[in-house]
């Protein structure tokens, strides 16, 4: 495994982690908050390309498939929340929390399906 790849993505973690809930528990999506999807984001793109550099190449199993899934939706969820912020929809900045929330538990298990994968050989 790629020591390097494996500080960015966990990077990746604390970033979307520190967005979602704080996204959350204040209520309503800000700026910042943006701010910090985009940075957990570009993270886990980074730690990603450099694992499936490591590895030789995509291949098709569950981690990369789910890998590729969360990133996406990663994107499109740091799009959204752009979208909503620049047409300052009031009710959606009230409730783009839960979004977000579904997209970081999502976004979890291509984080942590290696480590059970390992668990169950």
């Amino acid at each position: 495994m790629n020591p390097l790849a494996v500080i960015i993505i966990t990077l990746a973690l604390v970033f979307y982690s520190i967005g979602v809930w704080s996204e959350r528990f204040a209520g309503r999506l800000k700026p910042w908050h943006l701010a910090f999807f985009i940075l957990g984001l570009v993270c886990d793109t980074w730690g990603t390309t450099l694992m499936i550099e490591y590895v030789g190449g995509i291949t098709f199993e569950i981690h990369q498939v789910t890998g590729v899934i969360a990133i996406v939706l990663m994107l499109v969820h740091a799009l959204w929340a752009l979208i909503v912020l620049v047409k300052k929809d009031e009710t959606a900045i009230r409730n783009f929390h839960k979004f977000s929330l579904a997209v970081w538990v999502i976004w979890l298990i291509p984080y942590f399906s290696p480590m059970f994968l390992q668990m169950a050989k």
